[in-house]
């Protein structure tokens, strides 16, 4: 494949790394000091990992040059219907994950199916923790954020907040430490006993991975897709 990256930092040097060990070619490589629009519209796909300001309009040119993206870039949430309208409007392949690494999404099956377990036993209250390296400029993270839902889905909970949280609210703490590349812990808490369940990245390797295979997975494909298609999951 030849490869367009949108997004030229730690995570796009990784992508770019796998990418080629898998002799895929990379094509473009686009930060903020360098843009190669014509170079993207010659890719067989776009891998966006860029920043919540950037990846929209990166988004977008893709959709609209008929190049599929794939974007991990977290966010920019507020405009993913959009994002959506515009790939379905023209015929386009898109999938955004909060998290690409084939472990955080075994782990997002994982942490549904406790909720839904849970959710008749109201002793037991849930809160979640994440933590990720000091450059991480979102918090919560958009894995916490997809780990709420996935609760938020299956149980009495109907929101989440980052510390304090009301009744029927999970509380999330976001911590910010150098190089770590992420974890996430959800807890369900009572009186007697504490049942935990905890993701740990050791490096960012899996996040490049994951993000390179679905690359792989949505050629020819037409329609906007999530990690679960990719893996065939649930």
């Amino acid at each position: 494949m030849k490869i367009a990256l949108l997004g030229y930092g730690r995570m796009g040097k990784m992508i770019e790394k796998i990418a080629i060990s898998r002799n895929h070619e990379i094509i473009a490589k686009v930060d903020v000091n360098n843009s190669d629009d014509v170079a993207i519209t010659k890719a067989d796909v776009a891998i966006d990992f860029s920043i919540p300001s950037a990846a929209f309009n990166n988004i977008k040119h893709c959709l609209e040059n008929n190049v599929p993206v794939i974007s991990g870039t977290t966010g920019w949430l507020d405009k993913y219907n959009e994002a959506v309208s515009i790939c379905n409007e023209n015929k386009g392949a898109f999938i955004y994950a909060s998290n690409f690494s084939l472990g955080v999404n075994v782990f997002f099956e994982l942490n549904e199916y406790l909720a839904k377990m849970m959710k008749n036993l109201s002793q037991y209250k849930v809160s979640m923790e994440e933590i990720h390296h000091t450059q991480k400029q979102d918090a919560p993270s958009g894995t916490a954020i997809t780990l709420a839902e996935g609760i938020i889905k299956n149980t009495e909970n109907t929101g989440w907040k980052l510390e304090e949280a009301q009744e029927n609210e999970i509380p999330i703490t976001a911590l910010r430490e150098p190089e770590v590349p992420g974890t996430h812990s959800i807890s369900y808490k009572s009186d007697v006993d504490t049942i935990d369940i905890k993701h740990t990245a050791h490096n960012r390797e899996g996040f490049a991975l994951g993000a390179v295979i679905a690359a792989e997975w949505i050629q020819r494909k037409t329609g906007v897709f999530s990690m679960k298609d990719v893996l065939n999951l649930g």
